[in-house]
């Protein structure tokens, strides 16, 4: 959900930069935050209301239910940071810098690890808070990467105070509502997919977490050049240069399947080292083995999907791209189960592989239409 306001204010942001106008660029950013504290407000009150309900339909056993929500009280708790997080970052982009958003997150990621200790165990004058240390720690840093980001925008001329025009915000909301609305299905989804492996057992479920995690080294590699393509492409539009805004999405889609490339032959290859490294549990390890192996074919592709998505995002151009994509990941629903009962724990590995596969092609068919091209902000 936070992605909606970053996602509208990229394709807003970029374009007015493109087109030399700095000033309009940076009221859209003041409008942004306004964005993104209103809604962040709303998910954490609801989120904090909907916690056991939501630990319920995942049917989690008693300890995960506990531990899970007594670490997303606090996260949700200190929503109105993480989403004002998110719009800062969008924020430096949307101008061609991604360095700051890096050194911010660098910064804020090691004072994490060490702030992580010290409240999950009670160390020293710390006080010993278990699993909701982890999430007040997460807090803490981000909140300080915030006030120091903050800064840097105004210093950069890169903010601007502005009434907080109902309209364009609206714009930016409806440009980032089908990215949210995508990655809110994705996520309940995924809630209904842990339902479905919780039946298998624990390590199944444990292997679906870490696996996934693991798996989040190619997710990571495209979202990285997924938001450099947003913002050039969203530039390039605005400049009136519609053949580099296709050469934009293209070469960083190229990149980025050259590295999750090599990361699904990673998974081919040494499954069992990389589940190694997040549990030493022989069934969640041979559970995260077959996940890996399962979903390696699918890594190429999941480049295709989201580099590509973001770069039509960059153009505003997010409605079209979404509908086959949350058409396919609902097909999960019904796939999940059917294949499990045949071929058991893999058969729901298979469902989130082929449909991976699946999303990666509608996103490139999408994309060579070159319908986005001709959007107008």
């Amino acid at each position: 959900m936070a992605e909606l306001a970053s996602v509208g204010l990229t394709a807003v942001a970029s374009r007015r930069h493109g087109e030399r106008r700095p000033d309009r660029a940076a009221v859209a950013v003041y409008r942004a935050f306004w964005l993104g504290l209103s809604l962040s407000v709303v998910l954490g009150v609801a989120g904090l209301f909907m916690l056991w309900p939501l630990f319920q339909l995942m049917a989690t056993p008693s300890e995960v239910t506990i531990q899970g929500s007594s670490y997303l009280a606090v996260y949700l708790a200190g929503a109105p940071v993480v989403f004002t997080y998110f719009v800062m970052e969008a924020a430096f982009r949307s101008a061609g810098d991604t360095r700051t958003p890096l050194v911010l997150l660098a910064v804020s990621l090691g004072l994490n690890t060490v702030l992580d200790p010290l409240l999950i165990l009670g160390i020293g004058p710390f006080p010993r808070l278990g699993i909701q240390g982890a999430a007040l720690a997460t807090i803490v840093t981000r909140a300080a990467g915030c006030l120091v980001g903050y800064r840097w925008l105004v210093e950069r001329g890169l903010v601007k105070r502005a009434v907080p025009s109902l309209r364009p915000i609206l714009q930016m909301a409806w440009i980032g509502l089908p990215v949210a609305a995508g990655g809110a299905l994705f996520s309940f989804v995924y809630i209904l997919l842990t339902r479905f492996t919780s039946k298998f057992g624990t390590a199944a479920l444990a292997a679906l977490g870490v696996g996934h995690k693991v798996e989040s080294l190619s997710y990571m590699a495209c979202i990285g050049f997924g938001l450099a393509a947003a913002t050039a492409v969203g530039q390039n539009l605005g400049a009136g240069s519609k053949e580099r805004a296709v050469a934009s999405g293209r070469v960083a889609t190229m990149y980025a399947a050259a590295l999750t490339g090599l990361a699904g032959l990673a998974f081919l290859l040494v499954p069992e080292h990389l589940m190694r490294v997040f549990s030493s549990d022989p069934a969640v390890i041979a559970a995260g083995t077959s996940y890996l192996r399962i979903v390696a074919v699918a890594q190429v592709f999941m480049a295709l999907e989201i580099v590509l998505q973001m770069s039509m995002e960059g153009a505003g151009y997010s409605l079209v791209p979404w509908i086959p994509s949350s058409i396919l990941t609902l097909l999960r629903l019904p796939l999940a189960p059917l294949l499990s009962r045949s071929m058991g724990l893999a058969g729901i590995w298979w469902t989130i592989s082929g449909t991976g596969v699946a999303r990666g092609i509608a996103a490139a068919w999408i994309w060579r239409r070159g319908r986005w091209k001709d959007r107008t902000i």
